[in-house]
C-alpha cells in the first residue's frame, strides 16, 4: 500500500471497473492523494452497510462505550516455481490512525500459547523423507531447500543444490489451526512483505469454539509498515481471546479488538523511551495499515475493518450467491456513497483506490466498522488484503476462483487464492485467511 501526502493511498495497480478482470499489463502506480471533499459530501464519509448485503444479517450490538484512541535486493523471485507441490504445513500458527489515547505496545511474533493467537511459519517447511537427492531424511537442525526441497541450505543463504537464494523471514508465511488457515506473500513487484496475519482458536463461554482471523496490510509508504501490520493482527487476535471466553458479544469483542489494534500502531510513532505527544511533522508519516478480521463462532460470524482490506461470504452451495461482506474505506467508496458519483465512474478514477481509514497516529477519528451475521448453511469466509482482490475484485469472481472443498481443506485453498494473485502478477503483497462456518468442533483441517 503506498501514502501519499498526509492521504494513505495504494500503490497499487491501474483503476478498473467494478467486477471487471484486473488488467494485470498493466504497471502499478500510486494513486494521487485524497482532493478535498466535494460539495455534498457527508463528514466522516458512508458508514459501511455490509447488514444489508449479507447473509441474514443480525441486529447491531452497540460497541462498549468511552472514546475511540484518537531492503531489500536478491536473486529473482523464483518461489512460484513448484508452489502447488511445496509440503503441506503442519497444524499450529499465529501470526491505527486515530485521536491520542492510552499507548499499549503491540508486541508480536510471542511464542505459541493454548491461549495466544500463532505465529505464522517465515519459511517453508522442511521436506520430509525422500526429498533429498539420497531419498534420506535430513540430519536434524539441516535447512532444506524452500524451492527444489532437494539441496540443503548453505550458510550464506543459497541453496547448494538449485543455487537460489532462500526467501526471508516474511517472504512467505502460512499456518494452519482446525477450523481455520492462513497464506501470506511477498508478491512479484515489492521488496518485502509489509502484510501480517494472526489466526487463532478459542472458546466461547459455554465451551463451543470459536476460530478467529486477523490479516492487516502496511501502509507502504508510511515508516515502519511491516511493524504496524504485526503490532496490529497480533494485539487485535490476543485482544479477542481475551473477550470471548468471558461473555463479551463477538461483535462487541470485534470493536474492542480494533480499538486495540489502534493503540497499539500508534504507540510505534513515539520515539523510543520518550513519551508520545502531538507533533505533526514527526506523525505525518507515522506507522499505519489496514485491518480486516473475522470471528466464527456460536452460529454468528462477525466482521470487522478499518480501511480497504475486505472479506468475501462464500456458501459451500455454489448455486448460492457469495457477497462482500465489507464496504472499503476509500475515496471512490465515499464519492458513490454519497450519490455524488456512479460506481463505473468512481473506480475509473486515478483516485478511486485512496484510503480514507487506516489505523496509526496521524488518521482521522477512527471509525471501526463492524456486522454480525447468522449464514443460512455452511460455508467459508475469505478475509485478504487487495493484494488478492485486485486480480478478484467482485465477490463471484473471487469464488469461481475458490476450491470446491474450501469448508474442507482451507490451507490448501488459501494457497490456491495466493496463488492466483502470483500468477495474475503478484504486484503487491497478498495475504488470505480463510475461515470455515461453522466452526468445528476440533480436529486439524486437512491442507
Amino acid at each position: 500500500m503506498a501514502y501519499g501526502g498526509a492521504q494513505p493511498g495504494h500503490d497499487g495497480n491501474t483503476p478498473y471497473a467494478p467486477g471487471a478482470t484486473h488488467p494485470n499489463s498493466a504497471t502499478p502506480g500510486r494513486h494521487a492523494p485524497v482532493p478535498p471533499p466535494p460539495p455534498g459530501y457527508a463528514p466522516g464519509g458512508p458508514q459501511a452497510d455490509a447488514q444489508s448485503r449479507a447473509p441474514h444479517a443480525e441486529a447491531s450490538v452497540p460497541p462498549s462505550s468511552g472514546p475511540a484512541p484518537g531492503p531489500h535486493g536478491g536473486a529473482p523471485d523464483p518461489r512460484i516455481v513448484g508452489y502447488g507441490a511445496r509440503a503441506e504445513a503442519g497444524a499450529g500458527a499465529e501470526s491505527g490512525h486515530g485521536p491520542s489515547g492510552d499507548r499499549t505496545p503491540g508486541a508480536s511474533g510471542e511464542p505459541a500459547q493454548p491461549t495466544q493467537p500463532d505465529q505464522p511459519s517465515q519459511t517453508a517447511q522442511p521436506a520430509g523423507p525422500g526429498s533429498s537427492p539420497e531419498h534420506q531424511t535430513p540430519a536434524q537442525g539441516t535447512r532444506i531447500c524452500a524451492l527444489c526441497h532437494a539441496g540443503t541450505v548453505a550458510q550464506d543463504g543459497y541453496c547448494e543444490n538449485c543455487g537460489h537464494a532462500q526467501p526471508r523471514e516474511r517472504d512467505h508465511m502460512e499456518r494452519e489451526l482446525p477450523g481455520v488457515a492462513a497464506v501470506s506473500d511477498r508478491g512479484h513487484r515489492h521488496h518485502r512483505n509489509e502484510d501480517f496475519f494472526a489466526i487463532a482458536e478459542g472458546a466461547l463461554p459455554d465451551g463451543s469454539p470459536a476460530v478467529l482471523a486477523v490479516v492487516c496490510d502496511g501502509v507502504s509508504s508510511a515508516s515502519r509498515p511491516d511493524d504496524a501490520s504485526a503490532a496490529a493482527s497480533g494485539t487485535a487476535a490476543r485482544s479477542l481471546l481475551a473477550a470471548l471466553p468471558g461473555g463479551t458479544h463477538p461483535q462487541r469483542a470485534m470493536h474492542d479488538a480494533i480499538i486495540a489494534a489502534a493503540k497499539a500502531v500508534n504507540a510505534l510513532a513515539a520515539a523510543p523511551h520518550q513519551p508520545q505527544q502531538h507533533d505533526p511533522y514527526r506523525q505525518q508519516n507515522a506507522p499505519a495499515c489496514t485491518f480486516v478480521g473475522a470471528v466464527v463462532g456460536g452460529g454468528l460470524l462477525v466482521i470487522g475493518w478499518v480501511g480497504d482490506s475486505r472479506a468475501y461470504w462464500v456458501p459451500d452451495d455454489r448455486s448460492a450467491s457469495p457477497v462482500r461482506l465489507t464496504e472499503d474505506d476509500s475515496w471512490a467508496a465515499q464519492m458513490v456513497a454519497n450519490n455524488l458519483m456512479s460506481e463505473a465512474e468512481a473506480y475509473a478514477d486515478d483516485r478511486a483506490h485512496a484510503i480514507t481509514g487506516w489505523l496509526g497516529a496521524d488518521a482521522y477519528e477512527l471509525e471501526p466498522h463492524t456486522a454480525s451475521f447468522k449464514p443460512d448453511g455452511p460455508g467459508v469466509v475469505v478475509v485478504c488484503t487487495d493484494g488478492l482482490w485486485n486480480y478478484a475484485e467482485a465477490a463471484e469472481q473471487l469464488a469461481a476462483v475458490l476450491p470446491a472443498d474450501a469448508h474442507d481443506r482451507p490451507l490448501h485453498s488459501a494457497r490456491t487464492l495466493v496463488a492466483h494473485a502470483l500468477a495474475g502478477g503478484g504486484h503487491d503483497n497478498v495475504t488470505v485467511a480463510v475461515v470455515p462456518f461453522p466452526a468445528p468442533p476440533g480436529g486439524a483441517g486437512s491442507a
